[in-house]
């Protein structure tokens, strides 16, 4: 059987937002409200565009994705200032295949930890779903923060540390500085 892991590009968005939904509507039975549940083809088609989305395939087709949404791609405000995991799913008939680690560790490992050299990722889920908590938590995530999104779903963030030294390096830098500290570092 074989895979590839790939960046997913504007052709892929009618295909991509069929595999969304599919993954996501078993939500709806715990009353769980994403903003994917209620995308549309060309919202999915604007997220490729504008965000990083990458795609494992096998004879499945798209078989799990993973989005990374950067600090400076809107919103404007993010919870926290390191890249924001989402729109993570597997195909039905994939599940328990080790298809979701894989893309996942793809996302955090290859693309943010040793391309882009991020420091941590956060990403955000249902309180209320049955699992995923505890399926992020096994993977090393650590709740951070708590919200209610768009559509009254109340919302735990989590984060994981994906290289310590930048993280704590980027913890304890100043952001501030004064008239003399700025002609030290001309």
């Amino acid at each position: 059987m074989s895979e590839i892991i790939r960046q997913a590009n504007e052709s892929d968005a009618e295909a991509l937002h069929s595999m969304l939904q599919k993954a996501y509507a078993s939500l709806q039975e715990h009353n769980i409200h994403f903003t994917i549940t209620r995308a549309s083809v060309e919202d999915v088609r604007e997220v490729i565009r504008n965000e990083s989305t990458f795609l494992l395939e096998t004879e499945l087709g798209i078989t799990a994705t993973a989005t990374v949404r950067l600090p400076w791609t809107p919103p404007k405000k993010p919870e926290a200032p390191w890249p924001f995991l989402h729109w993570f799913a597997v195909n039905e008939r994939a599940k328990g295949k080790g298809y979701g680690a894989k893309i996942i560790s793809y996302a955090e490992e290859t693309f943010l930890r040793d391309q882009l050299k991020a420091p941590a990722v956060f990403l955000a889920t249902a309180i209320r779903h049955p699992w995923l908590t505890t399926l992020y938590q096994r993977r090393g995530y650590e709740a951070f923060h708590t919200a209610i999104n768009p559509l009254g779903v109340e919302l735990v963030y989590l984060r994981k540390i994906l290289n310590q030294e930048i993280y704590e390096a980027q913890e304890q830098k100043e952001y501030v500085r004064t008239i003399a500290d700025t002609r030290v570092l001309v």
